[in-house]
């Protein structure tokens, strides 16, 4: 009568097979846990890494990192120069209305990107509404303010680095970012001030022709009052003899002759 148990040996294939699978579990939860520990910030980047929700650490550097697999996360912020263009209206001390163009260049501090996660955003793209942009239009409107349209016209260059050094001034009361540079274009104003302007400074370089004009002549009077001052008998004499040709008969005499009148030599011979 045949058994119908079989005998099983112990260490036979299914245990083979449980081990193997077993290795395969751990061979990919290593390299998940590797994956997930190891992270590479790129260049022009830095890391904020937060712990559970919380910032932990300074900002991580370019180049690879290590973070706690599940429990730490990272979030990416650009270090780069940006460039942002910004069209503003603004009025004058003698309230008109100008238009034109800031473009400000600016760039995140690498060590700040932890204090603006904390505080304003999780990520770069908000860097410049929330911080940049108040500061900046801010700082337009306390410089433009202050000058008359004429002043801002003819000035343009100057009121341009005086609003950068503003801009400049008010968004480092933060610390969250390096101004590099501020460019001003596009001046826009009303037609009928353009031809007021245009004609004060012809106005304004016709009188400084004529201030530049009578200081010359004023020099030249002073040059003239010290020469006639300097020219005595002596230097006079002095100056004929030096242009003299030797065939002129009229000679003046020599300064401090005796004798009165002025003695000269006509034909060769003294009177």
């Amino acid at each position: 009568m045949t058994n119908p148990m079989r005998n099983v040996t112990p260490g036979g294939s299914g245990s083979g097979g449980g081990a193997a699978t077993l290795a395969l579990i751990v061979s990919f939860t290593g390299i998940l846990l590797l994956t997930q520990a190891l992270f590479i910030v790129p260049a022009g980047q830095v890391s904020v890494v937060t712990t559970l929700g919380k910032v932990s650490g300074g900002a991580r550097r370019p180049g690879l990192n290590f973070k706690v697999p599940f429990v730490q996360s990272t979030y990416p912020f650009n270090v780069q120069t940006q460039v942002r263009p910004e069209e503003f209206e603004s009025l004058t001390k003698d309230l008109q209305v100008i238009a034109a163009t800031a473009t400000v260049k600016y760039a995140l501090k690498p060590s700040e990107a932890g204090r603006v996660f904390r505080t304003i955003s999780y990520n770069d793209r908000e860097i410049y509404n929330r911080i940049i942009k108040p500061s900046l239009l801010k700082a337009l409107k306390s410089v433009f303010s202050k000058y008359e349209l004429v002043t801002i016209a003819s000035s343009w260059s100057d009121i341009s680095t005086i609003v950068e050094k503003t801009v400049a001034e008010e968004i480092s009361q933060f610390d969250y970012v390096d101004i590099q540079g501020l460019d001003l274009t596009g001046l826009e104003i009303a037609e009928e001030y353009r031809a007021a302007i245009e004609e004060k400074q012809i106005a304004e370089q016709k009188l400084l022709r004529a201030q530049t004009e009578v200081k010359i002549a004023e020099q030249e009077a002073k040059r003239y009052d010290t020469l006639n001052r300097s020219l005595d008998d002596q230097v006079l004499y002095k100056l004929f003899l030096d242009k003299w040709d030797g065939q002129t008969q009229v000679v003046p005499s020599l300064p401090g002759a005796n004798g009165s009148g002025t003695p000269v030599i006509v034909g060769g011979r003294r009177n």
